[in-house]
């Protein structure tokens, strides 16, 4: 009788302690984000020689549209450091990019959603939509006070082609083997007009 308390004491500890974990990931990765948005439309063009570097591993052009790379910031490279994968932040001028090759399953990728949510935005208008190139995305609307509103889409694409529109539905194929890597991870974030 008196372990039932105990239970639900350690229980909220275990659930609270999961729940705060995610909330200072989620807080990084969307810090990253946000800041990726922020400053695309006013970042200076990189070095040739960040230019160059970037074209061998990641697209120069995203939908016709030049891409220029932008550097990641202090926070974003102590997570690439244990991100089981690579990560760049483009900008084409109208829009950021935050393009991640997945290498494996993992948790550390997290919906952009959550992200922002952990940053004070609120979102809305969430929902599945299809670009003029027929990919499907996962959009939303982030909004913040004394912050532009932002227009976010995502989607997961396997070796294979498959995309994922849900963090948590590739995760499970990808890790019981429906799903093969490398996974290209793209989250796109522009100023909601």
């Amino acid at each position: 009788m008196w372990l039932q308390p105990l239970d639900r004491l350690l229980f909220a500890n275990q659930f609270m302690q999961r729940i705060a974990h995610k909330a200072v990931f989620a807080v990084t990765m969307v810090l990253c984000v946000a800041w990726s948005a922020a400053t695309a439309v006013h970042t200076p063009p990189a070095p040739a020689a960040a230019l160059q570097s970037a074209s061998k591993v990641w697209p120069d052009t995203w939908d016709g549209a030049r891409l220029r790379p932008i550097a990641l910031s202090e926070v974003e490279q102590r997570f690439a450091e244990r991100f089981p994968g690579t990560i760049a932040r483009m900008t084409d001028g109208s829009q950021t990019l935050v393009l991640r090759e997945v290498r494996s399953p993992t948790r550390m990728l997290h919906p952009a959603a959550d992200c922002y949510r952990a940053l004070g935005y609120r979102i809305g208008q969430a929902r599945l939509e299809r670009d003029p190139r027929e990919r499907m995305w996962r959009c939303f609307v982030a909004d913040r006070a004394g912050a532009p509103r932002l227009r976010v889409c995502e989607r997961i694409v396997d070796a294979a082609g498959t995309a994922f529109t849900d963090t948590s539905a590739w995760y499970w194929a990808a890790t019981s083997g429906k799903s093969e890597g490398p996974w290209q991870a793209i989250t796109t974030a522009r100023v909601d007009e």
